[in-house]
């Protein structure tokens, strides 16, 4: 949550931040340049999801899982950044509310989402007996993304069915999302349990075991004898894990923090907590390159596609079978291929 009020009375810390016009000019450039980002990268690589990739092995699953959040992110991020440059003031009306809880079904589910993927990984490579039928798999992890969703909009349900908005008279302005009033729970036995299941379980269990899954992988690699393709899964899973902590981490500990100051102690870190959420909103840029233009394959076929880089149609032939040999080995993507059983032995623990 990114405030909170203790009935009519605002702290002076979240007081500042309205008052705050170059900062909510910086965080909307931020988010400009995040929107632009995000639509373009997740656009694209949804469409080279759908189109250009087959079969729809469990990680791929979860790929268009994980870019259908950042999606929906960025056709909401003009919104927050329409509401920021008005001085934050709300005048779309209560039907654009849910609007506002895209940052947070965002965060949560690609966090999730992030975990299925580590696991689905570590299944793969530390676990490949597991599993091994392709067909049963992908209904896994279809029902695995429903069940995100469903745990994510559970958990936020007190705020689905609260009146985000909040007049301040004294600014001559009405807020959205921005300030929480105490009694939207009816006790603080309620505000702990809200504040433990998005910090807890939609936090920080699902980045212990992504922390888990790829630092056993990355173990199971290093093992083995370095190539080009295992080095490269390697780096991916550092990534993966660094972007974690960099993008989620910061905003849901001050979350806990900020919350438990306001409740409990009057005091307030709404204006970190502000620009943390913005480190949050990174991910959706970065998801589409830390899982496919990371790899040199797929930048060759992106640049067959926009034509921007000419091939013969012999170079063609060739790199769509080398294309089709990848999509075998990448370390986010399943294993089981039903057209080449041949090379899964070989090459299941490869990129």
């Amino acid at each position: 949550m990114t405030g909170n009020s203790n009935g009519t009375k605002l702290d002076n810390a979240t007081l500042s931040l309205l008052k705050d016009g170059n900062t909510s000019i910086i965080i909307s450039v931020a988010y400009m340049i995040i929107t632009a980002v995000n639509l373009v990268g997740n656009g694209l690589s949804m469409w080279i999801l759908l189109f250009r990739t087959s079969p729809k092995t469990p990680s791929i699953i979860f790929m268009i899982n994980l870019t259908l959040t950042d999606l929906a992110l960025g056709t909401a991020l003009p919104f927050q950044i329409a509401y920021q440059l008005q001085g934050y003031n709300w005048n779309l009306g209560p039907r654009m509310l849910p609007l506002t809880l895209i940052f947070y079904t965002n965060m949560y589910c690609s966090i999730l989402t992030l975990t299925a993927i580590g696991i689905d990984r570590y299944l793969g490579i530390v676990r490949p007996m597991l599993f091994r039928q392709t067909r049963e798999r992908r209904s896994i992890a279809i029902i695995s993304c429903l069940l995100m969703w469903g745990l994510v909009l559970s958990v936020l349900y007190p705020l689905m069915t609260t009146d985000l908005t909040f007049d301040i008279p004294e600014l001559g302005i009405t807020t959205c999302f921005d300030v929480l009033k105490t009694n939207m729970l009816p006790s603080m036995a309620a505000w702990a349990a809200f504040l433990f299941s998005m910090v807890f379980v939609l936090f920080l269990f699902p980045f212990c075991v992504t922390t888990f899954c790829y630092v056993s992988v990355i173990r199971k690699l290093a093992r083995d004898s370095k190539t080009v393709q295992k080095e490269r899964a390697i780096r991916l899973a550092f990534i993966v894990l660094l972007v974690f902590i960099i993008c989620f981490a910061p905003n849901n500990i001050l979350l806990l923090i900020h919350t438990v100051l306001r409740l409990f102690y009057k005091k307030s870190l709404y204006m970190a907590y502000k620009l943390t959420l913005c480190f949050s909103c990174l991910n959706s840029c970065i998801d589409p390159f830390i899982y496919y233009f990371a790899s040199r394959e797929f930048r060759q076929k992106l640049r067959h596609i926009v034509n921007l880089h000419s091939q013969s149609s012999a170079d063609s032939m060739k790199m769509e079978h080398k294309e089709s040999i990848y999509s075998t080995q990448c370390p986010f993507e399943g294993q089981e291929r039903e057209h080449s059983k041949m090379s899964l032995m070989p090459q299941r623990e490869g990129m």
